[in-house]
């Protein structure tokens, strides 16, 4: 039988941990059997989905990736992003997207909308883990598989890093194919963030179909020189 210790727990230490110091390797930990990352992007855009992904990687991936100098996705280019979500597709044993649209976020909340895109992306999983390793401090509800939150899990467990990289470069391509057709919004810039460009054309043209509604930024009436933002990754 696989022992998982803890289980359902916060870790919630944000001490910078070196490169060889990853979670997955660590001593301390009591972490058995197969591992999903779990991570989310797009919580703080004004402008399309908030999407997650869930990987599992197999052990002898992850010096691979240690190699290739994975990191939070925010804190990587664009362009090495974009090779490190392949790799990642590459070496996982699973993968999956899961998102919640801009509806559910104006009907659930972004808190509850983000969780449902976290729940989505581990049930799609056609590999079943042991455990899900979740960013954040906020479980994901109704999951029936053991959940451990981990505060800044993108700095500390591969595979909740790899999570963030291959949802943040799904979601891009998304806005990217978006942006053509709304191409006020200046959308392959800002990704659906509140840049100063993005807020100024809330204001000139009103929100797109697929604006926020809830997010205070987007409740622009066209003319209106109001202005807000929301935090961005």
């Amino acid at each position: 039988m696989v022992e998982i210790k803890p289980t359902d727990a916060s870790v919630s230490s944000t001490a910078p941990l070196k490169e060889s110091s990853w979670l997955e390797f660590s001593t301390c930990s009591d972490i058995h059997g197969l591992v999903a990352g779990v991570d989310e992007v797009g919580r703080g855009a004004l402008f399309g989905p908030v999407v997650a992904a869930a990987v599992i990687l197999p052990t002898v991936a992850l010096p691979k990736l240690i190699a290739g100098k994975i990191n939070d996705s925010k804190k990587l280019s664009g362009a090495r992003r974009t090779q490190l979500a392949q790799q990642i597709a590459d070496l996982a044993l699973d993968w999956k997207i899961g998102y919640a649209s801009t509806a559910e976020i104006d009907k659930l909340n972004i808190l509850q909308a983000t969780l449902l895109a976290m729940k989505r992306a581990v049930l799609k999983l056609k590999v079943q883990p042991t455990l899900c390793l979740i960013d954040g401090n906020q479980m994901v509800k109704d999951l029936l598989i053991p959940q451990q939150t981990i505060v800044k899990g993108d700095e500390r467990s591969l595979n909740i890093a790899a999570a963030s990289i291959v949802a943040k470069v799904w979601r891009d391509d998304l806005l990217l194919r978006l942006a053509s057709k709304y191409p006020e919004y200046e959308l392959e810039r800002n990704k659906g963030y509140g840049s100063q460009r993005h807020l100024l054309a809330l204001q000139k043209y009103g929100p797109s179909p697929l604006h926020r509604l809830s997010f205070r930024p987007c409740q622009y009436e066209p003319g209106s020189r109001e202005q807000g933002s929301r935090g961005s990754e």
